[in-house]
């Protein structure tokens, strides 16, 4: 039986190369030669072990959706390697360094501390993890929280910063959702487990300006971020562009103010969509993006919000050519599993 060599490039510079057998896919062989490529769910729809191809032959098959892996996501190289099997010697591009790569995943308890609604948006969940010491991550990764008595897990961005005592989630609120249903009752004292830190989304080194885009509750790992810049004495200048649909989810305003308080060279602005908002800046983040904030190129920018967001300012970036340095973002769809007798 045949098989062919695939080089993983890492974005710290290390190469490693794995055997992947006719007919398996990539992410069974990284696994199978013990590296944890970012994954969540395996079954192309999250997205989230999304690579660049950057030589040889493949096939990605039909059985993703378009949120994971748009069309022109695809005829730019990009591939899920939970769906990707080669068919010639590949090289792959991973937006992760081989130190994540290679750490397992684990699973920890916590108890929760607080639960705090905003509004009808969203909800704070504070936990202290049993044993006392927090996980590690990186700013900017999630983790899979099982829910407890359902049987099924959903997947949060920290919005607190790693080494942090506690560990906390902003957690949009969705209507018959099964974490949502479970926080209406959830009480200080329940337990929790929970699997990870996971994904590719994370605060790389900072060299150049900053600009950050979050759309709704997907403000969670700037959170983490910018705290992590703070304890850093980061003196870059960073811009925050924060969009929401209706005035009730503007959350956690006063944590930023509290950041553009104290760290140096930070800036953020908040816009809404909803037409019948009275808000100063309506419509979308496009709308709202200065010219300043892009330094001609020479800025990386961090995207982290629903897919039709993340769609659009690709899109926006495109159509007026601009290329940041680099550009990270994370799509996420919430879950909505209606409540059954």
């Amino acid at each position: 039986m045949c098989s062919y060599n695939i080089a993983l490039n890492f974005e710290d510079g290390v190469t490693r190369f794995i055997e992947c057998k006719a007919g398996e896919k990539v992410l069974d062989a990284a696994f199978r030669a013990k590296i944890n490529l970012p994954m969540d769910c395996s079954d192309g729809v999250c997205g989230t072990c999304k690579c660049r191809a950057e030589n040889g032959e493949y096939d990605l098959g039909e059985d993703y959706i378009e949120d994971a892996l748009s069309d022109d996501e695809k005829e730019g190289g990009l591939v899920l390697t939970c769906q990707m099997v080669p068919k010639s010697d590949c090289v792959i591009a991973v937006p992760a360094s081989s130190t994540a790569c290679k750490t397992g995943q684990s699973t920890f308890v916590a108890t929760v501390t607080k639960v705090e609604p905003h509004n009808d948006a969203a909800v704070v969940l504070e936990l202290e993890v049993d044993g006392g010491a927090p996980p590690v991550f990186l700013a900017g990764q999630y983790v899979n929280i099982d829910v407890p008595g359902s049987g099924q897990h959903r997947s949060y961005s920290f919005s607190s910063a790693p080494g942090a005592s506690k560990i906390s989630f902003l957690i949009k609120k969705i209507p018959g959702g099964v974490m949502s249903t479970w926080l209406d009752s959830a009480q200080p004292g329940h337990i929790v487990k929970m699997t990870g830190p996971l994904g590719s989304f994370y605060l790389r080194a900072v060299e150049r300006p900053l600009l950050f885009l979050a759309g709704g509750t997907g403000l969670a790992p700037f959170l983490s971020m910018l705290e992590v810049l703070m304890r850093a004495n980061s003196q870059h200048k960073v811009h925050l562009i924060y969009g929401v649909t209706r005035d009730l989810d503007l959350v956690q305003v006063d944590a930023i103010e509290a950041y553009a308080a104290k760290l140096p060279g930070f800036t953020f602005s908040t816009v809404v969509a909803e037409a019948a908002s009275s808000h100063p800046r309506k419509g979308w983040v496009t709308q709202h993006m200065p010219a300043e904030c892009l330094n001609d190129g020479d800025v990386d920018v961090y995207l982290c919000g629903p897919p039709p967001m993340v769609d659009a300012v690709r899109k926006y970036f495109d159509d007026n050519g601009v290329k940041p340095h680099s550009f990270h973002y994370e799509k996420f769809t919430p879950n909505a599993t209606a409540v059954t007798a």
